[in-house]
This record gives structure tokens, C-alpha cells and sequence, in this order.
């Protein structure tokens, strides 16, 4: 299997680098795993979402630890993590900051911007559909340029900068979804499910004692940048970039003959490619691997594919659904 790297990279230097940052990842999730009680595939996403640079969006009923996970991402990785309450109330000033008029003692006014908490390497966007379309939108220019605007100034986010959001998919009534061109700026849709038995026994037995568990850093910022540029330097083997174009491109309406694409209202673009072989590199890191492989493209696909894409009303209708979609244009991969 021939791998696609650029030329200029020093192989040995890269299995180097990967071997620290494999040490560094492994004690990262024992410590969220000291937290956050099973959920491995949850956890796994989530860090696959920061090893690639991306944003995620956690989705799942109350209750399932999204923003504890958040919260210990943050303490684990050793950045600053800073939370909003999205509300109907919530204006844009609330997240990105605003400008105050100071008068000093001579009597002179000028402008002085507050930082809002988007100012910050890891901001919890909590609820983040309870809020107005155009608070949502306050989040656009800094999830794609890593600055924001205000009063035609420039501000320049910290790096490493990531939105992580959670959404309730049950409760809908006054809620404001998220529109297409904001979603695909969400690397991963990390959807959060029920506990097993197990997990759950371990969650009453830990968590309703005298003292909590308590995740210590074993990471920062600058490592989480280094494993980021390591994760763009790992080779990809040809079959991994043809599985990935072969996925992508038939989740696109009317780009084959076949019956599925007739199924497909709008698909994903070249973002959706772009997050996939990102991805399945970080995936292969967090699992000890040196490059990754076609498993990780299944892996990942439902995740990187299902809040890119919209089925047709005549398939909404006929029972089909995203997930059921993606699963058949998998079996053609594998």
C-alpha cells in the first residue's frame, strides 16, 4: 500500500514525535477516564475532535456528562476552559466581549474593549440551539478565522482555539437550529448516548460518596499544538484517501445512478473530505498507530457525515434515516 506524505517530510522524525505524543494521549484519557465512566467512544471523539484542530458538537439528552466531559477536557489538556449558558436571551456582546466608555482623571473618554469569554481555548457552548440565530452567528467568524470583529477592530482568539457545543435532541419547542453553513463548521457531530449497566453502576458507586474523583493536567496548549501538526505530517495510505473519496462523494445527490443518491436532498462538500483525513490520522494516534487505515474512515464516517447531509422528504417519509443512509454507503466500503 503506497502512502501519500508530502516529500519534505522526515519519516523517522515523525514516528518519533508520534511515540511521545501516543505517551502523552494514553495518560490523557487515563485521567479523563478517572471522571468520565465509560463513554469510550464518546471520550475518543472528543479527542480525535482536538488532536485535528476542530470544533464538536455533542449531542444528547441531559444528564449524560457533556459538560462534565467539557469541563475535564479542559482540566486534563491543561487549558482554558470557559463555559456559556446559551439562552433566548443571549446577545452576541455576552460571548465575544464589548466595548466600554473609561474617562480618566483628566476628564478624556475613550473606547476600552472587554474580552467576552470567547476569549478563551476552549469555550462550552452549552445549549447552543436555545440561542437566537443571530447569537448563534457570533460564533461563525471565530470558528472558521480564529478572530473576531468588533467595531471594525480585530481580535485575535487564543490558540489552540475550540468550540465544543452540546444540543438537547429532544426537547425542539423554542429552540433555534443551527443552520447548514454553521454545522459544517462542526468538525464531529459526537452523539452521547446512555451508559451500559456496568458504567452506570460504577457512576452511582463513585459519585454519590464523600469525596469526587478529580482529573489532574498532564498536558497544555503548545502540546496539544504539537500533536495537531504531528496529526497533518502522518502518512495516509492510498486506500485510506480513495475510501474517503469514495464515501463522500456518494453521499452527494445525483452523483452516481444509483437508488441511494435519489434518497439525498444536499450532501456533503469538500470540508466533509478535508475532516476525514484529519480524523482518521488523530484516530490513529489515540489508538498507537503510526498511520491509519480504512477501518478508521468507517469509524469516523457517521460522525464527519450525519449534520453534513439531508435526506428528501419522499425518503423522511418511507422511513429512511442519515444514520441508516450512512450505514449502507459504508457496506460498499468495507
Amino acid at each position: 500500500m503506497s502512502a501519500i506524505t508530502s516529500p519534505d517530510i522526515d519519516h523517522e522524525q515523525v514516528a518519533r514525535d508520534a511515540e511521545t505524543a501516543m505517551e502523552k494521549i494514553a495518560g490523557a484519557r487515563s485521567e479523563v477516564a478517572r471522571v468520565i465512566y465509560g463513554q469510550e467512544s464518546v471520550v475518543e471523539r472528543a479527542l480525535v475532535t482536538l488532536l485535528s484542530g476542530g470544533h464538536g458538537l455533542l449531542v444528547g439528552v441531559p444528564g449524560l456528562a457533556k459538560t462534565k466531559l467539557v469541563e475535564t477536557l479542559g482540566t486534563v489538556l491543561g487549558l482554558d476552559a470557559r463555559r456559556i449558558q446559551f439562552t433566548p436571551d443571549l446577545m452576541p456582546s455576552d460571548i465575544l466581549g464589548a466595548e466600554v466608555m473609561d474617562q480618566d482623571r483628566d476628564g478624556a473618554r475613550a473606547f476600552r474593549f472587554i474580552k467576552g469569554p470567547i476569549f478563551s481555548q476552549v469555550l462550552m457552548a452549552d445549549e447552543i440551539n436555545r440561542a437566537s440565530p443571530r447569537t448563534q452567528s457570533a460564533l461563525l467568524q471565530a470558528m472558521q478565522e480564529y478572530h473576531v470583529t468588533i467595531a471594525g477592530q480585530r481580535y485575535d482568539l487564543p490558540r489552540p482555539f475550540h468550540v465544543l457545543a452540546t444540543q438537547n435532541p429532544l426537547e425542539q419547542e423554542g429552540t433555534y437550529p443551527l443552520p447548514e453553513a454553521q454545522l459544517d463548521r462542526f468538525l464531529m457531530q459526537i452523539d452521547v448516548h446512555y451508559p451500559d449497566r456496568e458504567a452506570e453502576r460504577r457512576i452511582l458507586m463513585e459519585t454519590t460518596g464523600a469525596h469526587d474523583a478529580a482529573a489532574t493536567a498532564v498536558m497544555n496548549g503548545d502540546d496539544l499544538i504539537a500533536c495537531q501538526q504531528l496529526v497533518r505530517r502522518m502518512p495516509v495510505g492510498e486506500s485510506v484517501v480513495e475510501a474517503i473519496l469514495e464515501l463522500v462523494r456518494s453521499a452527494r445527490p445525483g452523483e452516481t445512478d444509483d437508488e441511494l443518491t435519489e434518497l439525498i436532498a444536499w450532501g456533503p462538500g469538500p470540508r466533509a473530505s478535508q475532516a476525514l483525513m484529519l480524523t482518521v490520522r488523530a484516530r490513529a494516534l489515540v489508538d498507537g498507530r503510526l498511520a491509519p487505515s480504512v477501518d478508521d474512515v468507517l469509524a469516523l464516517a457517521e460522525p464527519i457525515l450525519q449534520h453534513r447531509m439531508a435526506l428528501t422528504f419522499g425518503a423522511r417519509a418511507d422511513g429512511h434515516t442519515i444514520r441508516g443512509l450512512i450505514g449502507r454507503l459504508k457496506s460498499r466500503i468495507g
